[in-house]
């Protein structure tokens, strides 16, 4: 499929098959995520891979939505916030915005492996750090859960026209 084609087909999914994710696609989704561009190739992304009954336990515990429960595995994408490019001129540190990116491929290899994923940000990072035992300077940023999904939404979000979101100079 076209990459336009790949990018309609993702989607936010919420409602999980509890069928496992084969290993094959896991590989796949990681490799995809591991060759996201960064600034200067730092690549200060790191990623765990919950699928233990007690690693999806405590992901889910961070983020406790009833939805999110069934997810047959979950991707933790989290920085290494040393090993990012710093910019000269003003100091951003640009671990996030590298980690943000990884994530977008995570969730776009899913798309492409006909599995549902969820881009998740708003979980209790202090308890995902402590439970996943992250280090003073490693930073989660998103948790992608992946699985086959039972039903799609009937109706998906609309997008802006192209003219509110672009300008030409």
């Amino acid at each position: 499929m076209n990459f336009l084609e790949l990018v309609k087909k993702r989607y936010s999914a919420r409602d999980y098959s509890p069928k496992a994710v084969e290993q094959e696609k896991v590989d796949y989704i990681l490799e995809c995520a591991r060759r996201a561009p960064s600034a200067v190739n730092h690549q200060p992304w790191r990623f765990i891979v919950a699928q233990s009954d007690e690693a999806r336990r405590l992901v889910q515990q961070c983020y406790p939505r009833d939805w999110f429960v069934h997810a047959p595995l979950y991707i933790i994408i989290y920085t290494k916030v040393s090993e990012a490019w710093v910019r000269s001129c003003d100091g951003k540190n640009h671990a996030d915005i590298d980690a943000v990116i990884a994530t977008e491929h995570v969730c776009l290899a899913s798309a492409d492996q006909g599995l549902g994923s969820c881009w998740v940000c708003n979980f209790d990072v202090q308890q995902l750090k402590t439970d996943f035992r992250l280090g003073i300077d490693e930073y989660p940023v998103a948790i992608v859960p992946i699985g086959y999904v039972n039903s799609r939404p009937d109706k998906f979000t609309s997008r802006k026209n192209i003219d509110e979101l672009v300008s030409v100079r």
